[in-house]
């Protein structure tokens, strides 16, 4: 039963990969998802978050210390997880999985990009809420450009935003006075 049940499960997320991963030869899409992947990588988070604790004063500055210490313990619990939950990468082991060039190999789950882009936003939005409408489509974004460049699966991308947003949940609301 349960195994059916989970073999059910991946079927659907394999058709909602695919739907998303066929729009990979529209030039415009593709051009977007290359880039707003880049957001959500390392080097964008890690750049942003130094110029916020270099720039920000009081309020945002501490914000800033959180998003660097949300993004430092969310980033430890993706290469724990990535070591525990070995998955391959749907390009890797889906037929007919549109990708770039010389694509990452490292395992799947959780998505570090979109496990970094929401430890960093949820920490700005509890700070200015009003920063919602411009970080979580910026968020969305960074998620669904790993799924239509073929390097996850919807549940790898659920799980990054979970654990992304739970950590700047839990940290904020730590650090915050």
């Amino acid at each position: 039963m349960l195994s059916k049940s989970l073999d059910e499960l991946y079927r659907i997320e394999c058709n909602i990969f695919k739907r998303i991963n066929s729009h990979f030869e529209k030039k415009m899409l593709n051009f977007y998802f290359r880039w707003i992947t880049n957001v959500g990588g390392a080097i964008a988070e890690i750049l942003a978050v130094l110029i916020l604790l270099l720039r920000a004063h009081g309020r945002l500055h501490l914000t800033a210390v959180i998003c660097a210490v949300s993004l430092t313990i969310s980033h430890l619990f993706v290469q724990v997880l990535k070591r525990l939950f070995p998955r391959q990468r749907p390009y890797l082991t889906l037929t007919g999985t549109n990708y770039p060039e010389n694509p990452i190999a490292d395992h799947s789950f959780p998505s570090g990009h979109s496990t970094a882009v929401f430890s960093v936003i949820i920490p700005l939005i509890l700070y200015k809420p009003s920063l919602a409408i411009i970080l979580l489509p910026i968020g969305l974004s960074v998620a669904i450009s790993r799924i239509f460049l073929g390097l996850h699966y919807p549940s790898d991308v659920l799980a990054g935003i979970c654990l992304g947003s739970l950590t700047g949940l839990i940290t904020f609301l730590q650090m915050m006075p």
